[in-house]
């Protein structure tokens, strides 16, 4: 059975749940569980007779032979103690609870996954498998789930771009459910062949490092790895950490950095008081490290990934459309990094492609620099990837196809051979040079450059629908209220209201 029928298989039986309050994730997170017992158990058998680490009194066996009643107290007990050990069983099921009260379908959900031999399937058949699981479960957009799940044709294109080697290690301080990573390992494997079993150990216990301090993404992204063949049942470094990336400075750095922080302009964190009520929503984090104190999550995490790197590492971030151009702490950010690294490529992106609707996106394409007197970065690189360009969920998703023309342009293996596709005689190009000097002569250090015409504002037969239309006025608007917000902020910083 192919991996396309078995995510079916194991899908359809969530409409039977759905009836009994059970949502997507729920139901995902409970899949999450019972896979990885039922595969410790294959482990645990010849020909593999490895230790896993989970006791007799809780082994895949003790599920399948009880019904009822005593199947749930089990499952129950099961996952509290499991929740309590160390490495990755630990890591996997810390404060696991069971969705699933109806003990004749839990039995249901344990039979279907017992009836499939899941170790001996490739890894990119499991891979796709839980990938098809994660996809379904992000398009369930009343959860929520799509804001942890980046687009995979864009994080291949991203992948292809930055053309991660062997030994290199690779970060992602808001990893979601692993996208970065999968593509990256994928990359490796398909590019390498020839990795030699030193390479190959690394690649599977070592290079890989993240955070994600949402407990159920986070569980979904380890076990998304362990499918992939990244990190051991056994191994008791944590990958991915629990721990707020923003808080404090890492005490490592990394060759590369792949991320697409949480959009929203505020942190996530609330601090109470003792009484339980709310005193503060906007966490500020005080880094002596940062070149700004700021509330603004996304400028946080650029700050947050310039440290992160090696000097000679490299990073690709996704960031709101605020990040280019937002002043005051925005513009200090700008600016610092163009002097401090290299800002060589930004790729604007479409609407439609993400979850929440209406989002305005780039990737910042940088390398880290050492200490110098002259500014780093010499001209930015920009790919209009949004003017006159739409996509939907369903109708017309992004493909890795869309992006092979900035991934062509974008000239990984010798930058210095970048051509520009636009010109005046060809003023439809989308790729284009802006110098340094150009841009922080611009008011603000303002980034949000774009030169193309937009036909829809000509061509009325071309006007999109309008639910597309209803998300541009949206992102429009909250752009114009991101920029009355800063001058705010400037005027009550100089006393003049």
């Amino acid at each position: 059975m192919n991996s396309s029928a078995i995510v079916n298989k194991v899908w359809s039986f969530c409409n039977v749940l759905r009836d009994d309050g059970v949502g997507y994730g729920d139901y995902l997170e409970q899949l999450t569980y019972l896979l990885f017992l039922k595969m410790a158990d294959e482990y645990s058998k010849p020909p593999y007779n490895r230790k896993i680490g989970i006791p007799d009194e809780f082994t895949w066996e003790t599920l399948t032979s009880r019904k009822g009643a005593d199947l749930e107290d089990h499952y129950a007990k099961l996952l509290k103690e499991l929740g309590g050990k160390p490495g990755m069983v630990g890591q996997i099921f810390v404060k696991a609870q069971n969705k699933i009260q109806d003990p004749a379908k839990l039995s249901r959900v344990i039979d279907m996954i017992d009836k499939e031999k899941w170790v001996v399937m490739g890894t990119d058949v499991k891979g796709d498998i839980y990938e098809g699981l994660l996809e379904k479960n992000a398009e369930d957009t009343k959860s929520g789930a799509g804001q942890y799940f980046t687009p995979r044709p864009l994080i291949k294109a991203i992948v292809e771009c930055i053309r991660p080697e062997p030994k290199m290690t690779i970060a992602d301080p808001s990893c979601g459910t692993g996208g970065f990573f999968l593509a990256a390992y994928d990359f490796l494997v398909h590019n390498h062949c020839d990795m030699d079993k030193e390479e190959k150990t690394f690649l599977k216990l070592h290079t890989f490092r993240g955070n994600e301090i949402v407990a159920g993404t986070r569980r979904l992204c380890l076990m998304n790895l362990f499918l992939h063949n990244i990190g051991e049942m056994t191994q008791d470094e944590v990958i991915i950490s629990p721990n707020d990336a923003l808080v404090a400075p890492s005490s490592l750095t990394y060759d590369c950095v792949l991320a697409n922080p949480p959009f929203g302009k505020k942190s996530s964190m609330t601090i109470t008081n003792a009484e339980g009520e709310q005193e503060k929503d906007d966490l500020t984090y005080n880094r002596q490290d940062f070149w700004v104190t700021t509330s603004n999550k996304q400028l946080n995490f650029v700050q947050h990934i310039k440290t992160l790197l090696k000097t000679t590492g490299k990073a690709a971030v996704v960031v709101p459309d605020n990040v280019l151009f937002d002043s005051v702490a925005g513009e200090t950010v700008r600016r610092k990094l163009l002097e401090t690294a290299d800002l060589h490529t930004i790729l604007r992106l479409p609407t439609g492609i993400f979850y929440a609707n209406g989002v305005k996106a780039n990737v910042l394409f940088f390398d880290n620099k050492p200490a110098a007197k002259e500014p780093w970065t010499k001209a930015v690189w920009f790919y209009d990837y949004r003017t006159n360009v739409r996509h939907t969920l369903k109708k017309d998703p992004l493909r890795f196809e869309h992006l092979e023309e900035f991934i062509k342009c974008f000239h990984s293996n010798n930058r210095a051979k970048r051509k520009e596709t636009w010109s005046e005689k060809a003023p439809e190009g989308r790729w284009r040079k802006f110098s340094y000097k150009e841009l922080v002569a611009r008011d603000r250090c303002n980034l949000d450059i774009f030169w193309l015409r937009d036909d829809t504002l000509t061509d009325h037969e071309s006007l999109p629908e309008p639910a597309e239309i209803a998300q541009e006025i949206i992102a429009t608007l909250r752009a114009a209220t991101a920029k009355f917000e800063a001058v705010m902020r400037k005027m009550a910083e100089s006393n003049t209201i």
